[in-house]
């Protein structure tokens, strides 16, 4: 799974003046190494991690994500699907609210 694009963190553009140690994590380890480790391919990932971040109820990480999951290859219908999908294992609510972040990702 070579040829699929580099996943780049933004956490010291985002945060690093103020902090520098968890920006560093966030570039360095989580989207340098585990993103782009070719065990699984960042479709993969990003489906992955859309789920966890719905179940987990963490809209504004979900934003960025929804849009890194497109970035990577995840079709807006797709996204919805899971979505849906995870109503019934996450909850509701979850789900609503997630429906309400994509809509929005995917209108701007």
């Amino acid at each position: 799974m070579t040829d699929q694009p580099k996943q780049l963190g933004g956490g010291r553009r985002m945060l690093g003046d103020f902090s520098p140690k968890l920006a560093g994590l966030t570039d360095d380890v989580l989207f340098e190494d585990v993103w782009n480790r070719t065990e699984l391919a960042a479709r993969d990932r990003s489906l992955i991690t859309v789920a966890v971040l719905i179940a987990g109820g963490d809209a504004d990480q979900l934003a960025f994500h929804l849009g890194r999951a497109k970035e990577n290859g995840v079709t807006e219908a797709e996204l919805v699907e899971a979505i849906t999908h995870l109503a019934f294992y996450a909850g509701w609510p979850k789900a609503m609210t997630a429906v309400m972040v994509a809509k929005q990702v995917f209108s701007d």
